[in-house]
């Protein structure tokens, strides 16, 4: 066991959590090793040596399936037309906001020159902002693009890059939870799942997206719960030795994400977190944000060469 590392070792050293090394692990990108003197898992330098090249990857923003498609690679052309995609992407999205920099820039200056003390210039407004609405509408004039049209194709390709969540509203549900954790503990939240699937023939489980229904992981002050959703008859007993939570439902912003639990947790909610400062609601701390496997099909996993996470941000009208 001298050469090997454990994997709360790892975890520690490179700040990512158990989690993250078995989701790794499950993409296939890393392997562990199982010994009689040891009940958990453990690396040797080999896998230590591709986990710091995927952390590496991340950083430069290349997704969990394109460092699958690099680890199986034999040569390296596969990693530079992966590297080159990239920055094709990136200059791609500069030269747009450029572009979109640019036709703002021109509004800004013509809406200068406007007195809106003026009635004529007001309504020298209202009749330019009437031609514009005809423009977009008929797309039917001759020679260049106009900066309105461009305006369009330009927001359009954007969109590309930075999607707007999904709003959705679930019910309210009773649950069965392991209560809040902290990472060095995980191994008390997983346990919930081994638990329902020698339980499940007792006590019925709401069915959703997943093969364990409407089951989500939630965080809060750096800990993480899991729950899932029981009905209405099951009581505290039946539950021991975990608790019977009410989930109280309500909007939330939703997103994909292909990458880890805890990439997804802080990466898509700070992305979402962007969209609410300028959306018509407000983040509602009074809920926690919370994340779902939506798929545990393993012809989708090897399709996707990664899992798609569901994140979930708690959302309410801004007033």
């Amino acid at each position: 066991m001298n050469n090997l590392t454990k994997i709360k070792d790892m975890s520690a050293r490179y700040g990512i959590s158990a989690r993250t090394l078995r989701y790794y692990e499950d993409m296939g990108l890393i392997t562990s090793i199982r010994t009689d003197e040891y009940a958990y898992r453990l690396y040797d330098e080999a896998a230590v040596k591709k986990l710091e090249q995927i952390l590496i990857l991340r950083k430069l923003n290349i997704s969990i399936k394109d460092i699958h498609i690099i680890f199986n690679s034999s040569g390296s052309d596969i990693v530079l037309d992966v590297l080159g995609k990239k920055i094709d992407d990136i200059d791609g999205e500069i030269s747009l906001l450029h572009e979109l920099k640019h036709i703002i820039s021109s509004f800004v200056n013509h809406f200068r020159k406007i007195d809106f003390n003026k009635e004529s210039d007001i309504k020298l407004l209202f009749e330019k902002a009437k031609e514009i609405e005809q423009q977009i509408i008929t797309m039917e004039y001759e020679g260049n693009p106009s900066s309105f049209k461009r305006l369009i194709e330009i927001n359009d390709n954007l969109r590309l890059w930075h999607h707007e969540p999904t709003l959705v509203r679930l019910p309210k549900f009773k649950a069965v939870s392991t209560g809040y954790h902290t990472a060095a503990d995980e191994d008390r939240l997983w346990s919930l799942w081994a638990w329902i699937d020698k339980n499940e023939h007792v006590i019925p489980f709401k069915k959703h997206l997943t093969k364990y229904g409407l089951d989500f992981i939630l965080t809060k002050d750096g800990k993480f719960s899991m729950i899932c959703a029981v009905n209405d008859d099951i009581n505290k007993t039946d539950l021991a030795p975990y608790e019977l939570i009410e989930f109280k439902g309500g909007l939330y912003a939703t997103s994909i994400s292909h990458e880890g639990y805890d990439e997804s947790l802080l990466n898509g909610a700070s992305k979402i977190m962007r969209w609410i400062e300028n959306s018509n609601f407000t983040y509602d701390n009074e809920r926690q944000i919370m994340g779902e496997n939506i798929n545990d099909d393993e012809e989708i996993q090897k399709g996707l060469k990664c899992y798609q996470f569901l994140l979930y941000v708690p959302i309410k009208l801004r007033v």
